[in-house]
């Protein structure tokens, strides 16, 4: 194998477009010699496009990307393809009858070998002694995949890229082609593209998440909180997750459908001679999921009380809340049985010593703390959503002891857990990091696909933006 040729690249504020229907945005990312990157997201998050970027697949048509790689060998589908599609080329200019078997193996080995020693060596390795005079197209999915992989080491790359490598491969493959690609690492650049993250491969050193064409995360392997939340997050991105069910012994008495959800009307903050908002109309149905932004000082939070009832100025106001109209005798609890919320206020106030799963538990009687004996039946809700959480192995560990963003997963299961009609995210993601704020937003988006709980979602960053969230409100 060569010394490492690979120079390192950089994307700087890289928008790549592909086609029509898809380009990378905004990328910026550095890959530096000697590191060993995996790329990693759901399906069609652009993960095999940053990697064929690096190829100079693409139209960049803004931004800049230095250290397009020439000389780069290229195991994946797409490499697989163009192989079939010149096969087929060169059967349709065939003038003979004779079926074609396709080039010989030992042929499109050696039509781009430039390490003689090494091919003898994964001849053997990957067992193509007994194929070599076989026809390209006799060859098995997996048979296929080694012959790509011998191709693509033995040219003697600057940088190797490896889209899907334990892809139809079987178990007794896996770990030779593992073996295989660490010890390439050690001398050449290297590239993967991962589906799974139970597939990783222990001698990576970076990671990038990718989603909807745009780099999320980066992180370094060896930074333990960062990989267990970024295996959360794909946890709570690629499953399909189920809003578990309530307790219909604690459920709240139900709404008339016809009446929105909240209706206000002309409403109007005010202190003394500072003016928070005023003409505001807002209404809510069910299933009409809202995004509310706005600058600091611009009345979020004083919006958001007039709903809930815990700003003095909401009697003085036309608001309708689940059918009741302020200040006409409702009780508190008329309109809190219905709402769920979450805050940062809410999470400060929260500093109880108890498990996670009582913490899911105290949703049922909205307490800070669980101080009632929980019903078989809200226990087993309780564990479900440890489920969907990836907590299900941490059941019993306290709740002061998970990272803060992890505690703020918790606390939306609990605002959930009795499945209001109203969920309310005042800044579900203040104070955390990147990944944590990834966490907390995919959750937010399986809440809205998977349950009858209407969503508002309060922040101050538009990008920030959730599937399933369609209405806007800018204060």
């Amino acid at each position: 194998m060569n010394s490492i040729e690979f120079k390192g690249a950089v994307f700087k504020d890289a928008c790549i477009r592909f086609n029509e229907a898809f380009a990378l945005l905004d990328i910026n990312w550095t890959l530096q010699p000697g590191q060993v990157w995996a790329i990693m997201g759901t399906s069609g998050s652009g993960k095999s496009a940053l990697a064929a970027a690096l190829t100079g697949t693409g139209e960049i048509i803004s931004g800049n990307l230095d250290g397009i790689v020439a000389n780069a060998g290229v195991v994946s589908l797409e490499s697989q393809a163009a192989l079939i599609e010149r096969e087929r080329l060169r059967d349709d200019s065939d003038i003979t009858d004779k079926v074609s078997q396709g080039t010989p193996v030992r042929d499109m080995l050696n039509e781009v070998c430039t390490d003689p020693e090494l091919l003898e060596q994964l001849i053997t390795l990957f067992r193509l002694d007994g194929l070599l005079d076989r026809g390209f197209r006799k060859l098995s999915s997996g048979e296929t995949r080694k012959l790509l992989f011998t191709r693509a080491l033995t040219s003697q790359p600057d940088l190797l890229i490896v889209d899907g490598p334990f892809e139809g491969l079987d178990a007794q493959t896996v770990p030779l082609v593992n073996d295989i690609l660490r010890q390439f690492a050690k001398k050449t650049a290297l590239l993967l593209v991962i589906n799974r993250f139970d597939e990783l491969p222990d001698f990576i050193s970076h990671i990038a998440l990718m989603e909807k064409g745009r780099l999320k995360i980066t992180v370094e392997t060896c930074d333990k909180p960062a990989m267990d939340s970024i295996s959360q997050l794909l946890h709570l991105k690629t499953t399909q997750l189920q809003i578990p069910d309530t307790d219909p012994g604690d459920s709240s008495a139900p709404l008339n459908p016809d009446n929105p959800l909240v209706n206000i009307r002309d409403a109007s903050v005010r202190y003394t001679d500072n003016l928070v908002f005023e003409h505001l109309d807002w209404r809510i149905d069910s299933g009409q999921h809202w995004q509310l932004t706005g600058p600091n000082g611009s009345g979020k939070t004083s919006l958001l009380n007039l709903i809930t009832g815990d700003h003095p100025q909401c009697y003085n106001n036309d608001i309708f809340v689940f059918g009741y109209q302020r200040g006409n005798g409702e009780s508190i609890w008329d309109i809190k049985q219905h709402i769920g919320y979450v805050s940062s206020a809410l999470h400060w106030d929260y500093r109880v010593s108890i498990n996670c799963k009582n913490v899911i538990i105290s949703g049922f009687y909205d307490s800070i703390g669980l101080y009632a004996r929980a019903t078989d039946l809200q226990q087993e809700i309780a564990t479900k959503w440890l489920r969907v959480l990836g907590f299900q192995q941490r059941a019993m560990q306290a709740f002061n002891q998970f990272s803060y963003g992890d505690q703020r997963l918790l606390l939306i299961a609990r605002a959930m857990v009795k499945h209001p009609d109203l969920l309310i995210l005042d800044e579900p993601c203040f104070g955390l990091d990147d990944i944590n704020r990834q966490l907390v937003l995919a959750l937010i988006e399986k809440i809205c696909a998977g349950s009858e709980t209407t969503v508002i979602y309060v922040n101050h960053h538009a990008e920030d933006r959730i599937e399933g969230i369609n209405n806007y409100l800018a204060l």
